[in-house]
């Protein structure tokens, strides 16, 4: 059973009188037949929660410094016309209570906590994003990752990889963004795709008549998976591992690129769709600049002398991440230029950084 969480703040101009606001909201929640109990906040203002029968259950925070807050839980399936009218009474009541010391008043749509469908996702920069999702259509563990598709009613499907939202059905300005937004002549091109298995590069790719692309995927179930249900992206690129220019190679994209090292195979375009830029150096995230670093080698060791290679970084916010990874690029085995384009990506709900990288 879910919950739904409502808050209620007020920010005054000066601390609230506490025995005369919470003398004036008492009749409120007798009506609601709640339960009191006043606990001890050593000095820090007047905390409150108050409890009735139906499960409902109201916290009345007043702090020393002017802020006044209610929040409120029930079930979901309590009635929501009774709840949002004991919101609206404690609303009027405060307002007529704290006349002429109210700076601001904000009440926030309704938190629901523990629900079968998950609707929060954080952007990467830290901000919780509530998505329109009414469903899950695919909900699966790999040997790699946890992989989810989720329907939203305004981006379509979107493809969720270990908590991270990587692409919808309506981001084809990521995938434009990452294949150099249509300045690029991808005809009679080789093209190497490195990720990207929920289909969409590819998909786009095929249709600017390359002579083959190369894609290398790890994970068998996010092709599956997307194949299915993303279809709005990936076409029927999917259906099968070879096509007329283009073959999947289910594997690891490490050992391939450094088999194309040794062989001296190159190619006219490098995309790498494998992994955002890391938010920070934190131990736990080394391994992945590690893993970045490498991939730029290898990738760069394999594009031609007039070839390009593209990839995501992160969002636009995170500047300190984006200039890390540029610091990044001055350290390759060769001496590179680079640019970089900031998209709007629908499903992302943030602005996204993407790069160009060529050898000098």
């Amino acid at each position: 059973m879910a919950l739904r969480h409502y808050t209620l703040d007020f920010n005054l101009s000066a601390p609230a009188d506490c025995p005369t606001t919470v003398h004036g909201l008492q009749s409120i929640f007798q009506e609601q037949e709640m339960t009191e109990t006043v606990h001890d906040t050593e000095g820090h203002g007047y905390l409150a929660t108050f409890i009735g029968k139906n499960g409902r259950l109201v916290i009345l925070r007043v702090t020393a410094h002017g802020l006044l807050t209610i929040d409120l839980q029930c079930c979901e399936g309590d009635n929501i016309v009774q709840v949002e009218n004991l919101l609206n009474t404690l609303e009027e009541k405060l307002r007529s209570l704290l006349h002429g010391n109210i700076k601001r008043v904000k009440r926030l749509p309704a938190l629901t906590r523990g629900a079968a469908v998950d609707r929060y996702w954080p952007t990467a920069d830290g901000r919780l994003v509530e998505y329109d999702i009414d469903r899950v259509v695919y909900d699966e563990d790999s040997a790699y990752q946890n992989i989810k598709i989720m329907h939203s009613q305004q981006f379509g499907n979107i493809l969720i990889l270990n908590g991270d939202v990587n692409l919808s059905e309506s981001d084809l300005p990521y995938t434009q963004a990452i294949m150099g937004r249509g300045q690029e002549n991808y005809a009679g091109k080789e093209v190497l795709i490195l990720g990207g298995g929920d289909g969409g590069i590819l998909a786009e790719a095929v249709k600017l008549k390359p002579k083959m692309i190369t894609m290398v995927e790890i994970d068998q179930m996010v092709i599956d998976g997307c194949r299915t249900h993303m279809r709005k992206a990936c076409g029927s690129v999917l259906d099968n591992l070879k096509g007329e220019c283009y073959q999947v190679l289910v594997e690891d994209c490490v050992p391939v690129l450094k088999k194309y090292v040794e062989e001296g195979k190159t190619f006219d375009y490098v995309i790498n769709d494998l992994t955002a830029v890391p938010i920070s150096t934190a131990p736990e995230e080394d391994s992945t600049w590690e893993f970045l670093q490498l991939i730029l080698d290898l990738s760069i060791k394999v594009l031609r002398p007039t070839g390009k290679y593209f990839t995501q970084g992160n969002s636009a916010n995170l500047t300190e991440t984006l200039a890390l990874y540029e610091e990044q690029l001055g350290r390759l085995s060769c001496p590179v230029d680079f640019s970089k384009e900031v998209v709007c990506v629908p499903s992302y709900m943030e602005l996204w950084v993407f790069y160009t990288v060529w050898k000098k």
